[in-house]
């Protein structure tokens, strides 16, 4: 195994994987429940099997968080250029850490402001640089990646400031690093489509910048789930599951999950209107935890008047894309996506 190929599978233990009951627990409590392996599609259950065997090693998620975020990072591409920048925050807020990807003074591309995921608690935009640069190569275009604050030393009313301080110096940036203003994409993966949909509404409220789509993978979109919204057997129980999902929220909005008091800010399921929002994508696994809810804010979006695709993966867990990216389900679902964003930057041979 590669060292790239053990990193993403680390990642993903470890971001997207980790639970929140001690080891012994988990296992006492989930002892009745069917073998999620068989809810797995049949190519996607070598990759699961190696999820399931990192777990089973690892510590509850609400020790373990902190020393996740010293995990090791895939180095970055040499062929595609990337620059750390420190910009101003949001008043109030301090600076912010971004990397710029591609940039090409002088040219008029689109552009992506990227988020990353880790249930709002771990993951880093520093080791988001490498599949930032693929999307750049395949699509000609820019990608800013935001270095937000993390919880639960920051909750979500500074990780969205963040956020929303780097699609601002992006869009005022545009002409200098060589970005077309009106094609510019919000993106992100689990608890970074979490983000993005946030800020998506955020520049919708604010009336901040035009965006010409968000792209909402696997996304972290509904306090409830895990909580008081409770899921079928099977699912998510390969990948992020309901106790580090339970967690994760608690971390991001500094309050227990899924009761009449949490704010709708830092929940985008929770927003009643989604009216004016940009075309959407949402894909997310068949047997993913988020499932649910991600079916759930595509329906609500497509009411809404928005143009909305969702494309649903069968047997898929969370984050098998990155575990199993030479799959055939993992080809499909990511060409969706990038096919997604072609459309969305209207360049030539999107149907394709």
């Amino acid at each position: 195994m590669t060292l790239e190929r053990r990193d993403v599978l680390r990642g993903v233990a470890l971001a997207g994987v980790a639970m929140a009951l001690p080891i012994g627990a988990l296992a006492r409590a989930t002892a009745a429940l069917p073998d999620p392996i068989a809810a797995v599609a049949p190519e996607l259950r070598a990759g699961a099997r190696q999820i399931q065997a990192m777990v089973a090693a690892m510590p509850p998620i609400t020790q373990a968080y902190k020393t996740m975020r010293a995990g090791p990072q895939p180095p970055p591409a040499t062929d595609i250029p990337h620059v750390e920048r420190r910009i101003p925050g949001a008043p109030g807020q301090p600076p912010v850490t971004i990397y710029v990807i591609n940039a090409r003074p002088g040219t008029r591309r689109p552009a992506i402001l990227h988020t990353h995921g880790g249930g709002y608690i771990v993951g880093s935009a520093s080791g988001s640089i490498l599949q930032c640069q693929d999307l750049a190569r395949q699509l000609d275009c820019a990608v800013v990646t935001v270095e937000y604050r993390l919880a639960p030393e920051t909750s979500y009313v500074g990780s969205v400031a963040d956020n929303h301080a780097a699609l601002l110096w992006l869009h005022a940036n545009a002409a200098t690093l060589g970005v077309d203003p009106a094609r510019i994409a919000v993106m992100g993966e689990s608890a970074g489509g979490g983000h993005a949909a946030l800020l998506a509404l955020m520049a919708r409220d604010r009336r901040s910048v035009p965006l010409c789509a968000q792209i909402l993978i696997y996304p972290m979109l509904d306090d409830r789930t895990g909580s008081t919204r409770t899921v079928p057997p099977f699912i998510g129980r390969i990948g992020w599951d309901a106790p580090a999902n339970v967690f994760g929220w608690r971390s991001f909005l500094g309050q227990a999950p899924g009761g009449a008091s949490v704010p709708a800010a830092g929940v985008p399921a929770r927003v009643r209107d989604l009216s004016g929002l940009p075309p959407t994508f949402i894909g997310v696994g068949g047997v993913d935890l988020f499932v649910d809810e991600d079916m759930d804010y595509a329906r609500r979006l497509n009411a809404a008047g928005v143009p909305t695709e969702l494309v649903v993966t069968p047997g898929a867990f969370h984050g098998f894309d990155a575990v199993a990216p030479e799959t055939g389900l993992a080809k499909r679902f990511t060409a969706a996506k990038i096919a997604a964003l072609r459309r969305a930057f209207g360049i030539d041979g999107a149907a394709t």
